[in-house]
């Protein structure tokens, strides 16, 4: 059973059987702009270009590593991110960065998941946008974070993973911001880690 994430919602990554999440999924789609033509004539559709990124954090709030379409690979391999969507276009999953939990370094203490307009349109414009968790040995979805609220912002901080008691847990963060890219949103993130 998914969740339907809520803005500072928190929730644990176990599963419903018992046993902690090992391996985990961070999707992310979008629906290409579509622009009504006139009379129902010269219609078009206009890409976006959104991003998905995870940035690694240590005990110190110190960022060690990210993973985004120009390193689609942490360094220590443990965050895979599946390639860069310029369009929106297709069904499902436009993004997604997968995260082996078991695999990241005892030394990372939080994974804080963004997205952002590359191409610029704001949010009011990119339709149908959503992120979602999945467990990804089953691929069933966890959880679920639509990006439904409206406004004139180009990126948010959608969410972090963050270790507490030896246990892998979510919030929803879901903080409006502007930026290209994650290194835009840096001062948007530290509040939240």
């Amino acid at each position: 059973m998914s969740v339907s994430l809520q803005k500072g919602q928190k929730i644990s990554l176990s599963k419903e059987g018992g046993g902690a999440l090992t391996r985990v999924t961070m999707g992310l789609g979008w629906d290409a702009i579509k622009t009504k033509g006139f009379l129902g004539f010269g219609a078009k559709t206009e890409s976006v270009d959104l991003d998905a990124s995870v940035v690694m954090f240590d005990e110190s709030n110190r960022p060690v590593d990210v993973v985004w379409f120009r390193q689609l690979k942490s360094k220590d391999g443990s965050i895979v991110h599946t390639g860069d969507n310029r369009t929106g276009a297709g069904d499902g999953d436009d993004e997604q960065i997968n995260v082996d939990l078991s695999a990241v370094p005892g030394t990372v203490k939080s994974l804080v998941f963004t997205v952002n307009s590359f191409t610029g349109q704001n949010f009011s414009q990119v339709q149908n946008a959503y992120c979602r968790l999945l467990d990804a040995s089953g691929n069933k979805e966890v959880a679920r974070y639509d990006l439904s609220v409206q406004g004139a912002h180009t990126a948010q901080v959608m969410a972090k993973l963050y270790r507490h008691n030896g246990e892998w847990k979510m919030h929803a963060i879901g903080e409006n911001a502007s930026g290209r890219t994650f290194d835009d949103l840096m001062p948007s993130i530290t509040p939240h880690l």
